[in-house]
């Protein structure tokens, strides 16, 4: 990763303050539906089953990800909502952002498949990571995505 100094804090969704969803939400709409042009509902009603990791820079939120216990998206634990703030992106923090989201439901959730629903064109980022695709190519709300997993029992043979 680069010099960066990126603060990393985890909180359950009663955790967040008012401040802090707000700059989450705030974040996920400014990449999600604006930069990426699609109109989607954000707001799922899932955040308040989710653990929250949120990534800092000099006080600003500049990357967020949601993950999931076994059995809410998926059979196995899943992450989502990964996102990096377009001015802190190419440095690096996407992967530390993901990597830490893996390692966290590894620690919480060991030997059990990690999910996501990757948007496709990001398929290589995700494989440099360990993710491994599955199934076909499917539209979310309009863009091109493929279902993804890695196992959470990272030191084990079957995820090399």
């Amino acid at each position: 990763m680069t010099d960066t100094k990126v603060k990393f804090i985890w909180k359950t969704f009663k955790e967040l303050s008012s401040d802090e969803l707000y700059a989450i939400i705030h974040l996920r709409q400014k990449v999600f539906i604006v930069e990426q042009d699609c109109p989607y509902i954000d707001a799922d009603y899932t955040d308040q089953d989710a653990f929250h990791l949120l990534a800092y820079k000099d006080n600003k939120l500049i990357g967020y990800l949601r993950a999931f216990k076994p059995g809410i998206k998926y059979e196995g634990s899943s992450l989502g909502r990964i996102v990096t703030e377009i001015n802190s992106r190419g440095l690096g923090i996407g992967k530390e952002i993901t990597k830490e989201g893996i390692n966290f439901l590894s620690r919480e959730y060991s030997n059990n498949e990690i999910v996501i629903s990757a948007q496709h064109r990001l398929k290589h980022f995700y494989a440099e990571l360990g993710f491994k695709t599955r199934g076909e190519v499917y539209l979310e709300d309009d863009i091109d995505h493929i279902q993804m997993y890695i196992f959470s029992n990272l030191g084990s043979k079957d995820n090399t």
